[in-house]
């Protein structure tokens, strides 16, 4: 299924006091703000449940949206287009920008070619080695298919979502265009969405593959696709949260954890937002620091080792047991203090995003 969406370009001085526009760039506009100019994009996209949802990525279709919502800029358009040659509006339904999903809907459920059913999820993580198959759009090119492996699992790219995402990587080609596709394995299932490339240029500036592809995992999809079937755009803004930062515990130095009693694996947390849920439930923020190295590391006097009974051995798994959760529940929190461990009841709630680091 191949996505397109017609945007408009805002005007890149919108929201900048005037006093803040460097006097050189705006002579480059003496007459004022320019008219905005039509932008089209495109991705790609698949049905993902027998009532007709279709997946895609937030990024595809990120420029027709108003900002923070799953509302249509003034002038935009999505639409898609199926191999039978059907082409259709659509609404967004949902936005997941923690993971940089997007579920669509056909404005009229009628549009939806006869024969064509939802792609299953794979429930298991894929196997590094097994077969993955890429079907998406490619440079315009609708409906190629390009296969590789899985090369690896659970790795992290900056820019792929707001939050860590443990993508699968594959040597499957994937190129500009694919974003928003499926990647399957060897039995049709959805292993993962295909999202990002580590590209190579040409010589005449057009981006490719150099057999480096990332897509979000099919076990993250399933996490996310009821909430995105309710609607709504989710982001860490308005996610509920502990309101810590906080630092793996592995990231010390094996000395200094045994200097000062950590143990092997957890979460330290760093600093707590004032007022918010980890503060009023009597988590402590770092109180001292130490120079190693040069650098300046801070010394926690809690590590979280446990959710819920769940044990956390980094912020990975603390951030996905939190998004998990809605605000106004409770959670318990096993913490390792100087003076012993402790059970912490924290109620969630959602927290100014500047003042944690979405956890």
């Amino acid at each position: 299924m191949n996505v397109v969406v017609e945007g408009v370009v805002a005007d890149p001085f919108q929201g900048i006091p005037d006093e803040q526009i460097p006097p050189f760039f705006r002579d480059l506009f003496p007459n004022g703000p320019q008219p905005q100019a039509p932008q089209r994009g495109s991705g790609s996209g698949f049905v993902v449940d027998a009532a007709g949802g279709l997946l895609t990525n937030l990024h595809v279709v990120d420029a027709a949206l108003q900002e923070g919502s799953v509302e249509l800029r003034d002038g935009a358009e999505v639409t898609v287009s199926f191999q039978d040659g059907t082409t259709a509006p659509v609404r967004v339904v949902g936005v997941n920008a923690l993971y940089d999903l997007a579920l669509l809907e056909l404005e009229d459920a009628s549009d939806l070619p006869a024969g064509i059913t939802p792609i299953p999820l794979r429930e298991q993580p894929p196997l590094v080695g097994q077969k993955a198959i890429a079907i998406g759009n490619p440079f315009g090119f609708e409906s190629t298919v390009t296969t590789g492996i899985v090369s690896a699992v659970g790795r992290t790219l900056p820019g792929v979502g707001e939050v860590s995402v443990p993508l699968v990587q594959t040597d499957a080609a994937i190129n500009p265009g694919n974003s928003g596709g499926p990647l399957l394995d060897s039995a049709g299932r959805l292993i993962g969405v295909n999202t990002a490339i580590i590209p190579s240029v040409s010589a005449t500036g057009q981006r490719g593959s150099l057999g480096i592809g990332f897509a979000v995992p099919s076990t993250t999809v399933a996490e996310a696709l009821d909430e995105l079937r309710a609607g709504g755009f989710v982001s860490v803004a308005n996610r509920a949260r502990l309101g810590v930062t906080v630092q793996d515990v592995a990231a010390y130095p094996e000395e200094l954890r045994t200097r000062l009693g950590l143990p092997d694996a957890g979460v330290a947390v760093i600093s707590v937002a004032p007022n918010g849920p980890a503060d009023q439930a009597g988590l402590r923020p770092a109180g001292m620091a130490v120079q190693i190295g040069g650098r300046t590391v801070p010394v926690p006097d809690d590590v979280i080792t446990a959710i819920d009974g769940e044990p956390v051995p980094n912020a990975d798994a603390l951030q996905s047991a939190v998004f998990a959760l809605d605000a106004g529940d409770t959670v318990r929190l096993t913490v390792v203090r100087a003076d012993g461990t402790v059970e912490i009841d924290v109620t969630l709630g959602v927290v100014p995003q500047e003042a944690d680091d979405a956890r």
